[in-house]
């Protein structure tokens, strides 16, 4: 099952220069990105430290780009309203962190931003079932959240194709993170993906961003 839906290139910018934040979302999104994705880690929910609100809202000033935020900390309901101001459009948050998923997701969309959820490698997607109606982005984790530059689980890619079933003819958007290359993205699409998160294969790339995203989006 193909994507039906337009390839959207997300680049990561957990694999970007810290130091220089603001002028590489403004540089890869000059290059094509069509979404910025903004790692956001607590050092709890998993093992690395990242970014909070305030520098989100310190780079927003850099570009016009779509910021899809990715929560993976522990207390995501406490937050998000930080993060609203702060100037994302989307908050995905991760289904294992959410004991009452349904309203966290009711809540990012009172916020006015777009609704995501993630789910880690070993979640099934039978826990999103009952809140289908309330997403507009389901997040497939092809490897364990954490950190970036790990290798694509090719285990995955039947889920892929479950969760683009479980949402065929809704506008959901079905996003897939971790070890997305030129070489793998092609997979991922072919399975049903249509929304596409890659870090240091953008931000490491040698041939520069532009044709690194290019190569991604095929």
């Amino acid at each position: 099952m193909a994507a039906s839906k337009p390839v959207i290139i997300a680049p990561s910018v957990l694999a970007s220069n810290f130091a220089a934040l603001g002028q590489e979302i403004a540089d890869v999104h000059r290059a094509g990105a069509d979404w910025i994705h903004l790692d956001v880690m607590d050092g709890q929910f998993v093992p690395n430290l990242t970014f909070g609100a305030p520098v989100i809202q310190a780079a927003r000033s850099s570009c016009d780009a779509y910021f899809d935020a990715h929560l993976m900390i522990e207390t995501p309901d406490a937050l998000l309203a930080d993060f609203a101001k702060a100037g994302v459009q989307g908050i995905t948050v991760h289904v294992e962190a959410c004991p009452h998923l349904d309203r966290t997701l009711g809540y990012i969309r009172e916020l006015g931003c777009k609704a995501g959820v993630a789910l880690n490698p070993a979640t099934p997607l039978d826990t999103i079932q009952h809140c289908l109606d309330r997403l507009d982005l389901v997040l497939v984790m092809t490897v364990n959240p954490g950190f970036g530059g790990q290798r694509f689980i090719d285990a995955m890619l039947p889920k892929i194709q479950q969760a683009a079933a479980m949402i065929e003819g809704r506008d959901i958007q079905l996003q897939v993170d971790g070890g997305i290359t030129a070489e793998t993205a092609p997979k991922v699409i072919a399975a049903g993906a249509n929304n596409l998160v890659a870090g240091s294969a953008i931000f490491g790339a040698s041939q520069g961003y532009a044709q690194a995203i290019k190569a991604i989006r095929g």
